[in-house]
């Protein structure tokens, strides 16, 4: 038999053997299969017998090897207590979002900022009021916002948070949070009444509108690499002064323009600007000593960016797939 053959034959009886005794016997006992083709050598030529001796001693002790192997496991698993309950396997893996909210923390963890959280359910105040934004301003008309029984809201965006931190805490601040917000709109591709935000603010003697933006271009390299595109452009946000809105180049179609940039090369990802004195001074921070900065990421769009999901709606809706 070719001992390649040999071989696989023997690694194929061992494998389903529970009698290794008896395997032993049928490769290397005295009428064993290996044995006889040791003793098969007697009648080779003095050049066969250099070509095949070393070679069949070699698979003697392979042979040997392997069968003592598995006794040793055999007599190790015997000892195990099979009522023992088995490790948890780990199945599946984090959502989306959650995995670029824990990315985000770390990189303004790095840069010294502290993690925060807030209600979902707010008040007027904390959401709307501490914010400058005045009570006839179209952002709080039921089109947009969520009432609830009470006089209480679904928060709109995580400036909720912000207000909070900014009233409860005095400067030095440095703060950042995720979360979850809720809108009236109508559900499309881009957008969702359920999505979430992610927010920063930095308060202390001496920033500037250049911390803000060196913050968010070293975030946007952080989580796109070295080649992400963005572009600042004046925008108005009644909490802050003057505002900024912040577009990537679209990772779907290079700025070319697609369905998911609406035709514009560019998506907008964020809202930013310096605090507004009117907030500061609304939450009890005086803004003739202070200034600070504050933005709000849309989560939601970061993450389809981050890993090419071109439907907003393909996050949350269990698999269901939007033409």
């Amino acid at each position: 038999m070719p001992l390649k053959q040999l071989l696989k034959t023997f690694e194929k009886d061992l494998e389903v053997s529970t009698d290794l005794d008896a395997l032993y016997l049928k490769y290397l006992g005295r009428q064993g299969i290996l044995t006889k083709e040791l003793k098969s050598l007697k009648e080779k030529s003095i050049e066969e017998k250099r070509k095949l001796s070393p070679k069949l001693n070699k698979l003697k002790k392979e042979f040997d090897q392997k069968i003592k192997n598995k006794q040793n496991l055999i007599n190790n698993t015997s000892n195990i207590d099979l009522t023992i309950p088995a490790s948890p396997i780990n199945t599946g893996m984090l959502h989306p979002t959650t995995q670029v909210i824990r990315e985000m923390n770390k990189f303004f963890r790095y840069y010294g900022f502290s993690i925060a959280e807030g209600p979902e359910i707010e008040t007027y105040e904390y959401n709307f009021g501490k914010l400058n934004l005045p009570k006839d301003h179209p952002a709080t008309d039921l089109q947009d916002t969520l009432y609830i029984k009470g006089g209480k809201l679904l928060r709109t965006h995580t400036s909720s948070v912000e207000a909070r931190v900014l009233t409860n805490y005095m400067p030095p601040i440095r703060v950042a949070f995720s979360g979850k917000c809720y809108r009236n709109e109508t559900s499309t591709s881009t957008n969702t009444p359920f999505f979430h935000h992610y927010q920063g603010v930095a308060v202390d003697k001496g920033i500037t509108i250049q911390h803000l933006m060196g913050i968010l271009e070293e975030f946007h390299k952080f989580l796109f690499g070295n080649d992400v595109e963005l572009r600042f452009r004046y925008k108005y946000y009644p909490e802050v002064s003057p505002g900024l809105g912040v577009d990537m180049k679209c990772t779907f179609c290079t700025g070319k323009g697609c369905s998911v940039c609406k035709h514009r090369g560019w998506i907008e990802v964020l809202g930013s600007g310096m605090i507004h004195y009117n907030t500061l001074k609304m939450c009890g921070i005086d803004p003739e000593e202070y200034t600070g900065f504050a933005f709000g990421v849309g989560l939601d769009r970061i993450v389809m960016q981050r890993f090419g999901i071109n439907d907003i709606r393909k996050l949350y809706n269990g698999g269901m797939v939007y033409k």
